[in-house]
């Protein structure tokens, strides 16, 4: 029997050359991707075992690529391995179809540990995260009290490209709309936000891992 299988995907190309080296002697990296747009393009040709994957990546988050992820690759586990260490992203993770949870400055002692509980059919949580499983479990499809969960799919979609700073041509392009499209979702995003000013968007994406802080 083979080793298991391993798609990785982060923004940080040095983040992923150090997950292949910790991770290689025990499983097969089949893949590396640096968006969540090409990571939702990518694992239903190479079938891994497992994804793991940051919460804020360019082009798509990771919350919404697995969202997708989920429905056209539904045996896959996925495994989000992040910097963000508060409650409402480990839930938006599970919500999302997360099988575990490992937080960046513990994966050189977790990962690992992580992957094989999840392949096992477990769950898995950094021990310093004060939800429990068992909350989590529970709540997976509890709504969101945050604005932005009001938010279709699309609509995340255009606040994150918005927040990177890209403009209505290059949002229509990366989405496959039109540029009016772009400009009716941006209007349906201010009226639920209850802003139009870039900085107070950017702000609002950053707050839920849909870009990085360091973008407000």
């Amino acid at each position: 029997m083979g080793k298991p299988r391993l798609l990785l995907a982060d923004d940080h190309r040095l983040v992923l050359e150090g997950f292949e080296r910790l991770l290689e002697p025990e499983f097969e990296v089949v893949g590396t991707v640096e968006d969540g747009r090409a990571l939702v393009a990518t694992a239903p040709k190479l079938h891994p075992d497992v994804v793991l994957l940051d919460i804020a990546m360019p082009v798509l988050n990771g919350i919404d690529a697995a969202r997708q992820l989920r429905k056209i690759c539904p045996e896959t586990k996925l495994i989000f391995v992040t910097m963000h260490d508060g409650d409402a992203f480990v839930k938006a993770a599970f919500q999302a179809g997360g099988s575990g949870y490992v937080l960046k400055r513990a994966a050189l002692k977790e990962l690992a540990t992580a992957i094989r509980i999840v392949l096992n059919g477990g769950h898995y949580l950094p021990p310093d995260i004060s939800v429990t499983l068992s909350e989590l479990l529970e709540k997976t499809s509890a709504p969101s009290g945050s604005r932005i969960h009001h938010l279709t799919l699309r609509q995340r979609q255009v606040l994150q490209l918005i927040a990177e700073g890209r403009r209505n041509k290059e949002i229509a392009t990366l989405l496959g709309i039109s540029v009016k499209g772009v400009e009716y979702h941006k209007t349906a995003i201010t009226k639920i936000l209850g802003t139009n000013k870039l900085a107070e968007l950017t702000r609002i994406a950053a707050s839920e891992g849909l870009v990085p802080s360091g973008l407000t």
